[in-house]
């Protein structure tokens, strides 16, 4: 972007010097860019690039679920921003669509500097993939620490109310029509003992999402929840966790890593396609929810 800005005050000045810089109107502008048979050369030539041009926002990008969101967004073709408390994120991923932020996700200023990049480096933001969130220990509620009920309000509900806000003026003015995939749980569903502070944060962050969809709408922004259980390549799955759960339910660990209906391990990767198929398709859904679970009883 930096080079095309140069590139286009080159211009303007050599304009200028010879009677004056004129640029097209929007309507040309649009017709340019968006001519119908130039954009289906290009989708019939991306090798499934379909994203290509487009913007993401990620949360939570530098691990598990978040990571894979990113690098599925990036295949397709997408430039994306990824904001995440760890370092790494600065370095996950090479190339020239990647650009990493580091900060607190329920902090205004880390979410402004992130949109900023966005719209500095790569010209706005389509997509926001909001995966950031913490999983606490386990705890009933007759001994909840007040420390940790605050904490996970503030990752798994404010920050997603934060970043909806703050990211929403770049969205509607996404040419296809802003998108917004919540990485939700199905524990909005089906909540279980000792999970009191996650249940109840994550379901504020979807109820947050459904008010966004019937809000957004008018804007021709798409909001969507994807929904998934017992993801395990994940920071918040320790082996020790695993174990205690496992134990919790008098299963091994094997058992309980594919304890659904289809008998199958759900991995990152699966719930990313899920994100990434909302994002790049579906053009008619809004406010839909969508597991990747493995099937589970509870939920159905």
């Amino acid at each position: 972007m930096h080079d095309i800005y140069l590139h286009t005050m080159d211009i303007i000045d050599a304009a200028d010097r010879d009677g004056g810089y004129s640029s097209l109107d929007e309507a040309q502008s649009f017709e340019t860019e968006y001519w119908e048979l130039e954009q289906a050369r290009i989708r019939s030539s991306d090798g499934g690039r379909d994203l290509e041009g487009e913007v993401a926002l990620v949360t939570g990008a530098a691990s598990g679920i978040g990571r894979a969101c990113a690098a599925a967004l990036l295949a397709r073709g997408a430039a994306v921003v990824g904001i995440d408390l760890n370092d790494a994120v600065l370095s996950s991923f090479a190339g020239r669509a990647w650009r990493g932020v580091v900060g607190d996700v329920s902090d205004i200023a880390v979410l402004d500097a992130a949109i900023d990049v966005a719209a500095r480096e790569f010209g706005g933001v389509d997509m926001l993939v909001v995966a950031a969130g913490i999983f606490p220990e386990s705890a009933p509620l007759s001994t909840l620490d007040d420390a940790l009920w605050d904490r996970s309000l503030r990752v798994n509900a404010t920050a997603v109310a934060r970043v909806l806000r703050a990211s929403h003026p770049m969205l509607a003015l996404s040419p296809r029509g802003g998108r917004v995939v919540l990485v939700s749980t199905k524990n909005v569903a089906a909540p279980g003992p000792g999970a009191a502070a996650y249940s109840a944060s994550k379901t504020a962050a979807a109820q947050l999402a459904r008010v966004a969809a019937l809000e957004w709408a008018p804007d021709r922004i798409r909001v969507n929840h994807v929904e998934p259980d017992a993801v395990f390549d994940t920071a918040i799955w320790t082996p020790e966790l695993l174990a205690e759960r496992a134990s919790r339910y008098g299963l091994t660990v094997d058992e309980y890593r594919t304890r659904n209906l289809l008998g199958i391990e759900v991995t990152s990767a699966m719930v990313a396609d899920a994100v990434v198929a909302l994002c790049a398709g579906f053009p008619a859904t809004t406010g839909a929810h969508i597991t990747v679970d493995g099937g589970n009883d509870r939920v159905i």
